[in-house]
């Protein structure tokens, strides 16, 4: 029979060289791993965006959204479209089929839309448009600016100009979005009256404003020494330019823009507004990339604030709203100590029965070794640190030392037939070498049928179930290698049973524990039929508690972050929906355990808005969960 073990047996400078290799690759490879708390799931989505100035949501969603529904609804792939219609806007979100690849369902979108203009209305100021989206992609990081001196126009303005800019460039950010004002604006209300009165048309006071602001090149005067660019009038900014404007000239007698309308400074929506407890504010969202390592972009952001300060007005306050990063480094923190005390664990468990620090050693020696290996072929295949795939690895613990251990009881059993350490480790390796093989690829096989699995679930179990085979790959490798070169090298003799205290008293108990066993399994085997009752009960009562222990794709996790929307009727005015949002806002924040409320309304339609509630922290809050909070709310 060949022994996939005695090459590496015999050479034990090179097992050992590529046992440190494998080690030194898996070290290097969890370092590039990324950190997130739940595998990465990205929901092929595409949002198709129509703007018609003016339009009423009923007529939008029948000139606009309907003829765009038609043609996307022919694409292939499509598991579900929705349509919100809007004064003057329409949004569509296309929701693909997981797999599909995003890139060619943006070019089939695009085609859509293409085929759908012919149906559409003539007057669209533009083309619709779409873009890529993940509704996975949450928010990570949130900040708030606020001010007692500046406007949230001006705010805006340095959040979009120069923050938004800077924060993009970030290794790891995906996208940054600033809600709650727009930039700056001149808006003009006109006086039908005093039109009427002066006989103006409307189209003249445009004209005159349009002609009245130009911008463009003029030519210039070329001299001798010198030349000199000509300009027209600089480009106005402020109410008050504006206001001079002449409509109408007759007889000496000038109608200005200030005697037939109102002008004022103002933003170009001014239906967006935020707060950030209870102060109007400016809000940063930050979304990650898809394979961004979440704690090191929210750090690369906090290491940028003091920076991006300088480039800002000194009266613009910048707050830490949200940050994801604290239950998910706490979760990171808290699996990789469960990680290590299931190491140890199971080296403190293997020495008991062992007995000695050789065989203890090469059996652990797998863990380590097993654990760098499944990080390398994380790394390969794309995974991130998360919840499932620590879960995965502080399974694994268990199955990497079961093939050593098996490799190391046959060697002790040729050992105890008097054979010399050296052959007894190729012979023990020869003879258990099938049935190592045999065991990982049963356990492969176990899992295998979640690496196949569809829908959201299998994607998220996907990545778990690769982790345990990577895990039980390696170690399968690292027990027909390096346990076997361990075993016959440095185990010299068999372990005796009364040698140390310590072998009497463990040989001691282990009699005990069998002997015990012993007397009950004879009682068992006394009263078979009260046996059988015993099993099915056991049976019919797990299945009961099966069908009432609640489900969930995962154990409600208290982040201390409430994420909340607000809804009124499709009829409320943005003043009266701002009174409402403030009231909601109000009662939240009085809230004990509420540490920090934003609030931002308008970055959807006018009725509907979008709270970012942060909890204190749980010892502040009287031990009460979130789940809590959001039933007293």
């Amino acid at each position: 029979m060949i022994s996939i073990s005695e090459p590496f047996i015999r050479r034990p400078v090179g097992t050992t060289l590529l046992a440190i290799g494998l080690f030194l690759v898996g070290i290097v490879a969890y370092g590039f791993l990324p950190v997130s708390s739940v595998p990465n799931v990205d929901f092929p989505m595409i949002r198709v965006s129509a703007s018609r100035p003016g339009a009423d949501p009923s007529v939008m969603a029948a000139t606009v959204a309907a003829p765009l529904e038609r043609k996307l609804g022919t694409i292939s792939g499509v598991d579900q479209i929705t349509s919100t219609s809007s004064l003057g806007s329409t949004s569509i979100q296309v929701q693909f089929a997981i797999g599909r690849d995003i890139d060619r369902a943006a070019r089939d979108v695009q085609a859509a839309i293409n085929a759908s203009l012919a149906d559409l209305p003539s007057d669209l100021p533009s083309l619709p448009k779409f873009r890529k989206s993940n509704p996975a992609a949450a928010p990570v990081f949130v900040l708030a600016l606020t001010s007692k001196t500046i406007s949230t126009s001006a705010m805006y303005d340095v959040a979009d100009t120069v923050l938004a800019q800077r924060i993009s460039q970030v290794p790891g950010v995906g996208e940054v979005t600033v809600s709650g004002a727009d930039q700056p604006a001149v808006r003009i209300a006109l006086n039908p009256v005093s039109l009427a009165n002066a006989g103006i048309a409307t189209d003249d006071v445009r004209t005159a404003i349009i002609n009245a602001n130009p911008l463009g090149p003029v030519g210039i005067f070329n001299g001798d020494r010198q030349s000199e660019t000509l300009s027209i009038n600089k480009q106005m900014r402020t109410a008050a330019e504006f206001r001079d404007i002449v409509i109408k000239s007759s007889n000496g007698n000038f109608v200005r823009l200030s005697d037939v309308a109102e002008v004022e400074d103002s933003v170009r929506n001014s239906r967006s507004i935020a707060w950030f407890n209870k102060q109007p504010a400016v809000l940063i969202q930050i979304t990650k990339q898809g394979d961004a390592n979440v704690i090191d972009t929210v750090d690369g952001v906090r290491k940028l604030l003091p920076e991006l300060k300088k480039w800002i007005p000194a009266g613009v306050e910048i707050s830490t709203l949200v940050d994801r990063t604290g239950t998910i480094r706490a979760s990171v923190e808290d699996m990789q100590f469960t990680l290590l005390a299931t190491a140890v664990l199971v080296m403190v468990v293997v020495f008991v029965f062992l007995r000695r620090i050789v065989p203890t050693i090469a059996a652990g020696v797998s863990v380590p070794l097993a654990l760098a290996g499944t990080c390398a072929g994380m790394w390969l295949a794309g995974f991130s640190i998360d919840n499932l795939s620590l879960m995965a690895l502080a399974i694994s613990v268990g199955f990497v030392v079961d093939d050593a251990i098996v490799m190391i009881e046959n060697m002790y059993r040729n050992l105890e037939q008097g054979m010399a350490p050296y052959p007894a480790a190729v012979e023990g390796a020869k003879q258990i070498g099938f049935t190592v093989l045999s065991i990982s690829l049963s356990l492969i096989a176990a899992f295998t049928p979640l690496i196949f699995m569809d829908g959201i679930v299998g994607r998220l179990l996907r990545e778990f179930s690769l982790t345990l085979v990577f895990a039980i790959a390696v170690s399968t490798v690292v027990s027909l290698t390096i346990t076997p070169m361990i075993c016959a090298h440095y185990i010299k003799e068999t372990t005796s049973d009364h040698a140390t205290w310590y072998d009497r008293a463990i040989e001691g108990t282990l009699s005990r524990v069998v002997a015990f066993y012993a007397a009950t399994l004879r009682i068992v085997l006394g009263y078979p039929v009260l046996t059988l009752i015993v099993f099915f009960a056991t049976v019919t009562l797990t299945v009961v508690l099966y069908v009432k222990t609640p489900k969930g794709y995962f154990p409600t996790d208290d982040s201390g972050l409430i994420v909340g929307a607000t809804v009124a009727s499709a009829d409320t005015s943005f003043e009266a929906m701002v009174a409402l949002q403030q009231q909601v806002a109000g009662i939240v924040g009085a809230d004990p355990a509420v540490s920090d409320v934003g609030s931002i309304l308008g970055s959807m339609t006018v009725n509907r808005g979008l709270m970012f509630v942060s909890l204190k922290p749980s010892s502040e809050r009287d031990g009460l969960s979130t789940t809590s909070v959001i039933d007293r709310l």
